[in-house]
């Protein structure tokens, strides 16, 4: 079996495991799993642009979002009182009508994109890609958020700690896993 063989067997195993991650994401029911089944979600997306030699593009997948995604468990582990909270998560009629649309909406998007991806794979030029990971990009980036761009980095770091504080702080007032405490 050659390494293209088993690149593209991985590449169908991560695909799957984004599809029913992120239908996970839609119909769970606790709070908590979805937050799950979103980092599980970036970081099989990770993978994929690591197969495809985007390396870069897979370590800051995998650095941000996913860490942003771990962010948000941690907010929704704060805020909500989760013996309460999973009753308003209803099983009625018109909650199920909500996620069949839902579900049939996202698979016609993934059926739709691929469709277009066998379009975008034949045109794709093997010269293009080497260009474009190149580490002279990335110096440039880093050139980039460290000079010109460095306020607005400083800043995007001093707002998400205000936010952590400020979710400490609304968790205290609503009665979350902080409460009292």
């Amino acid at each position: 079996m050659g390494v293209e063989m088993e690149n593209g067997i991985l590449f169908y195993i991560l695909a799957t495991v984004i599809v029913l991650c992120s239908f996970m994401v839609v119909v769970a029911l606790s709070p908590i799993y979805p937050a799950l089944f979103l980092a599980v979600t970036m970081i099989a997306l990770s993978g994929i642009f690591y197969l495809l030699g985007a390396h870069f593009i897979a370590g800051v997948q995998l650095i941000v979002y996913a860490g942003a995604v771990i962010v948000l468990f941690v907010m929704v582990l704060m805020l909500f009182d989760l013996k309460r909270e999973v009753a308003a998560f209803s099983r009625g009629t018109f909650s199920g009508i909500l996620k069949l649309v839902c579900a049939g909406a996202l698979l016609g998007l993934v059926i739709g994109g691929a469709e277009r991806s066998t379009e975008m794979m034949t045109s794709v030029r093997p010269e293009a890609l080497s260009d474009a990971n190149s580490m002279s990009e990335m110096k440039v980036l880093a050139g980039l958020l460290f000079s010109k761009y460095l306020l607005a980095f400083e800043v995007l770091g001093i707002l998400l700690l205000l936010i952590a504080v400020g979710v400490v702080a609304v968790s205290r007032v609503r009665g979350g896993t902080h409460a009292g405490s």
